[in-house]
């Protein structure tokens, strides 16, 4: 049986749901706040902002694999509020990640919400227990942490 796994992440920043919007619905962006160790880069066109049905490519570095190519579609888009991507090739089984931005006092709350299976049944499951889970936490810390920087409280 293949199991499901989830990760949630919110957080406030102190500007405009308009503002984030126009920072996260731009692909080129995922480079600001991705850990470096993972080399981010899309490959071939650059998309100006997420609309559905965008297919994006990229390359990214992942430990124990390396380089691994992954290809994500835009499945739905609710302007200036939300988006889905869903993976089409890649590292997982199944990765669907919905990106939420909510008008909040003073700014906005985002919440990024990634449901996934690992590939492989049992040994994917291993995997995940030894160091998935940790690595998925460390690069959503690290892009708390980027957010942060870039939408700074006063």
């Amino acid at each position: 049986m293949i199991k499901m796994h989830f990760l949630r992440q919110s957080q406030f920043l102190p500007v405009s749901r308009t503002v984030l919007w126009d920072f996260v619905s731009v692909p080129q962006n995922l480079n600001q706040i991705t850990p470096p160790k993972m080399a981010f880069k899309i490959v071939g066109q650059k998309p100006d902002f997420a609309y559905a049905g965008l297919l994006l490519e990229y390359k990214v570095r992942i430990p124990v694999l390396g380089w691994t190519d992954w290809l994500t579609e835009i499945k739905y888009v609710s302007e200036g509020y939300s988006f889905m991507d869903e993976q089409r090739v890649g590292p997982y089984k199944l990765w669907l990640h919905t990106h939420t931005l909510e008008d909040a006092d003073g700014g906005t709350k985002m919440t990024d919400e990634i449901h996934y299976q690992m590939p492989f049944g049992l040994l994917g499951e291993i995997a995940h227990v030894l160091f998935v889970k940790r690595t998925l936490k460390q690069i959503f810390d690290y892009r708390r942490e980027k957010l942060d920087e870039i939408f700074p409280s006063n």
